[in-house]
């Protein structure tokens, strides 16, 4: 389902409220030559109209109360998701969004290097009329629009590339060597600054304030943790993500209640021994045997320890010791990843690999020491989507695109730092379907081929707009 597909479906749910919008000005009497209609525009429109209460008055007084009603979605409805999507979905709505995308494709940036994306970000802030706050962890920013007051619900999008040589051949390629959004930030970029398009629009019809982070650093860094601690969520009762994937469709809003993406950190464990001849083994203190027979423990925590139906994962990726072959070596260096969906679990897998490492090395006569990498903060908690906000979302999903195209998804193993949102305020991370075949958008996050339907662009601002006004619309 494209978003061709999806305007025509907003226009002529419009096109309806306008026809009943003039059948009952004829039935009042009042659809003559003489009256000025040019009220019943298509950008007007918003929800249901409410019931026209003085139904004797005329002219002016009676334009500007349906204008009002026309524009009031207090009372969500059907149209007022449609217009939020015809608003998305203009033919010179979609070429900006392109256009930004694309700038954003061709100057990639890495982890807190997002100057420029930043400065692109600001301009079209500034054209838009759109307050904000910046710098926020070193490149971030955090605008604002609506009332100034409560509620606060925001929503997020992160701004970083990734250290990879595009090997996509198109017009708008990466032109630094090297560096590629090659997990789609960029398009994460470019559907909040359409929604903030959007939602200025009808800034009058907030009954709160929206507020949008666009966040640098969210794959290596830990930059939602530096937002956070640089007031990124002040006042803020509800935040919103999404991520694009390949594994949906385009059209196609996924997300689940409860985990939905893994808790995930990293060790290197360096065991010691006593180096000595392979001739005479028992000269030395073999850190190898010892390393060997704690990998082989390992396995055994998920496998004999975990509950079976609370996935977890313990691998270990690299195993270096020595690199003469007569030698036994003094050292050897393992490393690797683990991930769980609830920090209870996690921090359990933490605490007995730890014990693996340090209590197998002491039965070979060996040390080991063990580097979670936590002051480098590579450890990433669950994501964990509150009941109440994935509800929302599936709502909003579903009048917005139709229930065919709201999907239930598993969890994953993959980790976001939006985690660390959702620890200090009930959040929801969803995923928007970028999967064509036709164009070539199949391939996996962070692939040098990886690509995106562009027409997935407007339905991200659409939703993301929706999400939040309909938020404010139930708590405000």
């Amino acid at each position: 389902m494209n978003f061709r597909r999806l305007a025509m479906i907003s226009s002529i749910s419009v096109s309806m409220i306008l026809l009943n919008s003039v059948f009952a000005l004829v039935f009042l009497g009042l659809a003559h030559s003489d009256h000025d209609l040019s009220f019943l525009e298509a950008s007007s429109v918003g929800c249901k109209p409410r019931e026209v209460k003085n139904q004797t008055s005329r002219g002016l007084h009676l334009q500007q109360t349906v204008s009002e009603s026309l524009t009031d979605c207090s009372m969500w409805s059907e149209a007022c998701s449609s217009e939020l999507l015809r608003m998305a979905t203009e033919p010179g709505s979609v070429q900006w969004l392109k256009s930004i995308r694309r700038r954003i494709h061709e100057n990639p940036e890495l982890a807190y290097e997002e100057v420029k994306t930043s400065e692109l970000i600001r301009d079209e802030l500034d054209r838009l009329k759109v307050s904000y706050i910046s710098p926020m962890a070193k490149t971030g920013i955090r605008a604002s629009i609506g009332t100034g007051g409560p509620p606060f619900v925001a929503i997020r999008a992160d701004m970083d590339a990734l250290p990879i040589q595009e090997a996509v051949e198109w017009e708008h390629k990466s032109k630094v060597a090297g560096k590629m959004h090659a997990c789609g930030h960029d398009a994460h970029v470019t559907m909040l600054i359409g929604a903030a398009k959007i939602l200025k629009s009808r800034e009058h019809l907030l009954k709160g304030t929206v507020i949008l982070l666009f966040q640098p650093a969210e794959e290596a860094g830990n930059g939602a943790r530096r937002m956070i601690g640089d007031g990124a969520l002040k006042n803020v009762e509800a935040i919103f993500a999404a991520h694009v994937s390949h594994e949906h469709p385009t059209g196609v809003i996924g997300s689940r209640p409860g985990p939905l993406l893994a808790g995930c950190g990293f060790f290197r464990a360096v065991i010691s021994g006593k180096a000595g001849g392979a001739g005479n083994p028992h000269w030395s203190v073999d850190p190898l045997l010892a390393a060997s027979a704690a990998v082989i423990s390992l396995q055994g925590i998920v496998s004999r320890e975990a509950n079976p139906l609370d996935s977890q994962v313990v691998s270990v990726t690299s195993f270096n010791g020595g690199n003469n072959l007569d030698m036994i070596p003094d050292t050897v260096v393992l490393g690797g990843t683990f991930r769980a969906f609830s920090n209870t679990s996690f921090y359990e897998l933490l605490r007995r690999i730890k014990e693996v490492f340090v209590e197998q090395a002491s039965v070979f006569r060996c040390s080991a020491t063990v580097d979670f990498f936590e002051k480098e903060h590579t450890i990433y908690p669950p994501t964990v989507n509150n009941d109440l906000m994935y509800e929302h979302v599936k709502k909003v999903a579903t009048d917005l695109l139709r229930s065919t195209n709201f999907r239930v998804v598993p969890p994953m193993m993959g980790a976001e730092d939006f985690a660390f949102y959702s620890e200090m305020v009930p959040a929801a991370f969803f995923y928007v379907g970028i999967r064509n075949e036709t164009l070539g958008s199949t391939h996996t996050g962070h692939s040098p081929y990886f690509m995106i339907d562009e027409d997935a662009l407007p339905i991200g601002a659409a939703t993301h707009a929706a999400i939040a006004e309909r938020y404010l619309n139930e708590h405000g």
